[in-house]
């Protein structure tokens, strides 16, 4: 999978593409409105970063390219590439309990922290990307 070399863009089928984990410097595109949100994101080898509407919704370390990715209040869903193992940052609903799925297979359930965060590891190499989706778990009460 390749870098997204426009740094962030709208796919065809709704969903959004980001990242260039290639770059040896940071740079950002700020101001990308897509579906009537303003996004904003910041790229390179070491990280990337995307927010909306000035609120965080995507980070990994080091840096990686992501594509077609949908979120809605109950699912995300994504594919990841990058150079190395990266470690991904998701912004969900604060103390909430998520199904994590990692190329179809169930990665198992995760608890989000207070202000919402979900983090997971993709083993990534430049010849490997990951295909990852995270679904609410709504059996469980919060």
């Amino acid at each position: 999978m390749a870098a997204v070399k426009e740094l962030l863009r709208a796919e065809a089928d709704g969903s959004l593409s980001f990242g260039d984990y290639t770059l040896a410097s940071k740079t950002k595109l700020e101001g990308f409105d897509f579906q009537g949100d303003i996004y904003k994101v910041k790229t390179f080898a070491e990280i990337t970063k995307v927010e909306r509407n000035g609120m965080f919704v995507y980070e990994s370390v080091p840096g990686t390219a992501v594509e077609n990715f949908k979120a809605s209040a109950s699912e995300i869903s994504f594919t990841v590439s990058g150079m190395k193992d990266a470690q991904v940052t998701l912004e969900l609903e604060a103390d909430s309990e998520y199904v994590v799925y990692m190329d179809g297979v169930n990665a198992g359930n995760m608890k989000t922290n207070l202000s919402g965060k979900l983090s997971m590891s993709a083993e990534l190499a430049p010849d490997k990307s990951v295909e990852i989706k995270v679904e609410k778990n709504e059996r469980v009460k919060s």
